[in-house]
């Protein structure tokens, strides 16, 4: 929204007051954020001693601003058996995924924070991650040559879905 609002020449002012307008989000399959479930708050929070509560709380905010969630996003971050140093040391590790520019991050983001941490455990566990899923590039070279782009693809064994997304 950011990048069509940029290259309408809305002004700045105006382009941020869009951009945090709950009613510019009422489209089917776009949800709206508040503020207390963004990114950069759970990140900037990400030390605190109750980071489990907040993120249930962030996970509760985003159900009751889009019902269709409701029921759906976990909610157990809070929970006495969980390290909250370890957790907030996750969220800090994710934010420094490196996910590329802004052409990336509109694409299958969730797909490739959960190629990275694929690629992290295989490599801890002594193994290239090959046997998890298969490498971007090879995929890359995949789609290019067999160029699904119409029809239908049924693969029951589609691990992290990576190759459907990149085709």
């Amino acid at each position: 929204l950011a990048a069509d609002l940029a290259a309408d020449s809305i002004a700045d002012e105006q382009a941020e007051e869009l951009l945090e307008s709950r009613d510019e989000y009422t489209a089917e399959g776009v949800f709206w954020v508040p503020p207390e479930a963004r990114w950069e708050y759970l990140q900037a929070s990400a030390k605190q001693p109750e980071i489990g509560k907040i993120i249930d709380t962030a996970m509760d905010a985003v159900e009751v601003e889009n019902p269709s969630l409701r029921g759906v996003l976990p909610k157990n971050f809070a929970r006495p058996s969980l390290d909250v140093r370890r957790l907030g040391e996750l969220v800090d590790l994710t934010a420094g995924l490196g996910l590329g520019g802004a052409e990336h991050r509109e694409k299958d983001i969730l797909g490739r924070v959960y190629e990275y941490f694929l690629g992290r455990f295989a490599s801890q566990e002594g193994k290239g991650g090959g046997e998890f899923y298969t490498p971007r590039s090879v995929v890359k070279l995949l789609v290019w040559m067999i160029e699904p782009y119409k029809g239908r693809v049924y693969d029951p064994c589609c691990g992290s879905g990576g190759m459907f997304v990149q085709s």
